[in-house]
């Protein structure tokens, strides 16, 4: 892994909705600037990330930190943890068994472009959020 990584990044499919939104959610509660945000579509994923396959409905966020790489299910109740505060209790779902938990995930990951919609293009960070996007 490069040395460029000094912050967490969470990894995220540039053109779904639903990915969107958990982004724009973690930018407001993020007050710290924790994280750092790529979009799975850039170069930064090219260059940090196994690569993902050409089926855009099976990938996964992907969260990157000091403790290595975490996916689907395990990404997000990493991100909520590291939050900490009220966040975190939404992190306890880890102890519910991941067998339990990676159907529901694939479910919705899978049906995240018909349920939450499909941009044509990667989301443009604002000026104020430039400093946080990785391409």
């Amino acid at each position: 892994m490069k040395n460029i990584i000094t912050k967490p990044i969470i990894f995220f499919d540039g053109v779904c909705g639903m990915c969107n939104t958990f982004v724009d959610i973690i930018l407001r509660a993020d007050k710290q600037g924790v994280f750092l945000f790529a979009p799975l579509q850039g170069s930064t994923a090219k260059e940090l990330l196994p690569p993902q396959g050409d089926d855009s409905e099976e990938w996964s966020m992907i969260y990157l930190d000091e403790k290595g790489v975490h996916d689907q299910s395990d990404a997000s109740l990493a991100v909520y943890r590291r939050l900490g505060g009220l966040w975190s209790v939404l992190s306890l779902a880890r102890f519910v068994p991941q067998a339990l938990r990676l159907p529901v995930y694939r479910l919705i990951a899978r049906n995240r472009y018909r349920w939450f919609g499909k941009k044509e293009t990667c989301r443009l960070p604002t000026a104020a959020e430039r400093a946080r996007f990785l391409p």
